[in-house]
């Protein structure tokens, strides 16, 4: 019976047809980027201090230089060792009551009570609008950005496993078409939010939709790609997020308003509704949904696009990859090496997204041009993946996996005692951190896949990564709130998170070579796996030479 790898080999494992289709997913990547990081730039907080009505006034009318109002507000406080203007109290004068003249010059207000702004702040814009000063989210209300962020990753949570169900029960092309479309509607409703409760419940269902989206579109493309094939295309297809990282802070330079930003981040998901003119549904997914007619149509165009010609045995495809097993949560903790499995997994899932997320937001609260530093930290994103193309076939995915951990802890930890005056070391550092962690996260994708069976497959990894929004939900809260105490205290936790993921990684078996597994049995007997593993090898190995055609099942999730 004819299998679709066994009619794929005929279309054309990467043929034009897969590469246009390619290509075309590959922009879905970029945008999100500035989905999952824009905070940097649309919720920039700048330098600030309570507002005096008075004083503002008198400024006006004496021409006096902001920095001599600053000094007749805002009181001295001890921050880090050092005396700096407070960002959140003010001396508690009625200013409108007292002698102060055009010709007051200084004041001893040392003496003088403090307490909290009464109407409001002022900020040093330094040219950005961000949705931190247009709804005053500072001082005792700094904490509502980090909700900002968090609610994102609760759509990302909610959305994934939503549209991953949709995509299963109505096919990869018209969930992710129905998921551009939410997106398009949610973020310019973000744009336009008259307030932060309706900015958050937009920016809830904006996440809703990216992440399940880009995940429709991750499967589709492995699915009609060789098998040989597959790995790659998912590398680069995450690795297009980088691109997008890499646009973000020129975006940003030239649209310094918040709102703005966000309407040009949004816009390509409305160009993705074309592509129902432009990308097919999965073969196999209809083939599992027994509609073959519509599937032999598909493989038959690509095949023509390809300028390959199929046999006629195509009319006899079925789906290569149903199971009869059906998944279940239980079946991933059961027994000892599956629960180890998705224990390891998970932490590192959780790990990849603080580590990954607070790095990439620290960027917004050292100080520096955040422009340069994003645009510096994101080109070091890109050896992540060739690095993981390099040395997966040649060492192996545990040894890459855990050194990529600890690099990124053992930087982070660093990073944190290199002195500022040494700026351009510790940059460098960091960056090497940042590509460690990109690495891992990267590689916890297909690694995830490698160690489950086949019927649990899908179940295993969308469980696992569940753990990565739950990551990106603490992540903003982790970063924020503990650089008040010290500002390199969040690295701290990132560098001790990332070096027990690396220790973990090294208990889990190396699956370089190895075949996927089909059962639990597989898991939990590897030295039986192994030998019949060599078995099928050696048996294949004889029948080759003899032109006898072997069909093997292999997973299109695999990546």
């Amino acid at each position: 019976m004819t299998t679709f790898d066994d009619i794929l080999e005929e279309t054309g494992s990467f043929g034009r047809s897969q590469k246009r289709i390619f290509a075309l997913f590959c922009l879905v990547s970029m945008p999100w980027a500035g989905v999952y990081v824009g905070i940097v730039f649309q919720g920039y907080t700048p330098d600030h201090w309570c507002k005096d009505s008075a004083v503002a006034e008198r400024r006006q009318d004496c021409g006096w230089s902001l920095a001599h109002t600053r000094r007749l507000t805002v009181p001295l406080v001890n921050s880090s060792g050092a005396l700096q203007q407070s960002s959140c109290e003010q001396y508690d004068v009625d200013w409108n009551n007292t002698a102060l003249t055009c010709d007051t010059l200084e004041l001893d207000l040392s003496k003088t009570p403090t307490t909290g702004c009464k109407n409001g702040w002022e900020y040093d814009y330094a040219g950005r609008q961000s949705f931190v000063t247009e709804f005053d989210l500072v001082c005792s209300d700094s904490w509502l950005v980090d909700m900002y962020q968090a609610t994102l990753n609760v759509g990302f949570l909610v959305g994934s496993i939503a549209i991953g169900y949709l995509a299963d029960r109505f096919g990869r092309k018209m969930s992710f078409l129905m998921s551009s479309l939410l997106n398009g509607i949610a973020g310019i409703l973000v744009a336009v939010a008259p307030d932060y409760t309706s900015l958050l419940v937009f920016r809830t269902l904006y996440g809703f939709g990216v992440k399940g989206g880009w995940v429709a579109g991750y499967v589709l493309i492995t699915e009609i790609v060789g098998v040989e094939y597959r790995r790659t295309v998912g590398v680069i297809y995450q690795m297009f997020f980088s691109v997008g990282i890499l646009f973000l802070p020129l975006l940003a330079y030239f649209l310094t308003d918040w709102r703005w930003l966000q309407v040009v981040i949004t816009l390509p998901y409305i160009f993705f509704l074309s592509y129902y003119w432009f990308i097919p549904e999965s073969p196999r997914w209809l083939l599992s949904q027994n509609k073959n007619a519509q599937a032999v149509a598909i493989t038959e165009a690509m095949a023509k696009e390809n300028k390959r010609t199929l046999s006629k045995n195509i009319e006899t495809l079925t789906d290569d990859n149903a199971d009869s097993n059906t998944a279940s949560f239980m079946d991933l903790i059961r027994t000892p090496k599956m629960r180890k499995h998705t224990l390891i997994l998970s932490y590192n899932w959780f790990t990849s997204a603080i580590v990954y997320q607070g790095l990439i937001m620290r960027l917004g609260i050292l100080g520096g041009n955040v422009y340069i530093d994003f645009l510096i930290s994101g080109l070091v994103e890109f050896p992540a993946a060739f690095l993981i193309l390099f040395t997966i076939e040649r060492i192996g995915r545990r040894l890459p996996f855990a050194s990529a951990n600890i690099v990124a802890g053992a930087s982070c930890f660093i990073t944190a005692f290199i002195p500022d005056s040494m700026f351009w070391f510790k940059t460098v550092v960091a960056c090497i951190g940042r590509l460690g962690i990109t690495m891992a996260f990267e590689m916890v994708v297909f690694v995830n896949t490698e160690l489950y069976p086949t019927f649990v497959r899908n179940l295993g990894v969308s469980v696992c990564s569940t753990l990565c929004d739950i990551g990106g939900i603490v992540a903003p809260f982790l970063l924020y709130r503990l650089a008040v105490i010290w500002l390199e205290l969040p690295l701290i936790i990132f560098g001790s998170l990332a070096f027990v993921a690396g220790g973990l990684v090294l208990l889990l078996p190396e699956t370089k070579g190895m075949p996927l597994p089909d059962t639990i049995d597989d898991i939990e007997y590897p030295d039986k796996f192994k030998e019949k593993a060599d078995l099928k090898n050696q048996q294949l190995s004889n029948l080759l030479p003899q032109n006898i055609s072997i069909s093997t099942n292999t997973d299109p999730e695999t990546v």
